[in-house]
């Protein structure tokens, strides 16, 4: 069964720093994209960061140059680095997978994390 655990969120202030981890544990065959989303209190879900089996990155708008998405193929983990935080990136990031779960026929599957609270004060 594939379960996402993630790992880093707290308080922080205006201006600082976070990083944000997640492991993937039962994979049988492997993982496509990996990445976070976030929701604020009254919004939908939105993405964050995502990156692919080869590294190849994609971010939402207002995060990017400030935030860095890496993942460790060999360990199925992935990471968020968040830099210049503010108040407005207060949220519940939740990390994702897009799983391999059979190979013939192929079929993917997405899972989700709990989700990991992360709170940046003004």
């Amino acid at each position: 069964q594939v379960q996402l655990v993630e790992s880093g969120g707290g308080l922080v202030q205006a201006g600082g720093s976070l990083r944000l981890s997640c492991a993937v544990s039962g994979v049988t065959f492997s993982i496509n994209a990996m990445g976070w989303y976030r929701q604020a209190p009254g919004k939908q879900r939105e993405l964050v960061a995502t990156i692919s089996s080869d590294g190849k990155t994609n971010y939402g708008g207002s995060v990017k140059d400030r935030f860095t998405i890496a993942r460790v193929n060999t360990k199925n983990t992935v990471t968020l680095q968040m830099n210049s935080l503010k108040p407005e990136a207060t949220a519940v990031y939740y990390c994702y997978a897009n799983v391999v779960v059979s190979r013939i026929p192929i079929r993917l599957a997405d899972y989700w994390g709990q989700g990991t609270q992360v709170t940046v004060s003004s």
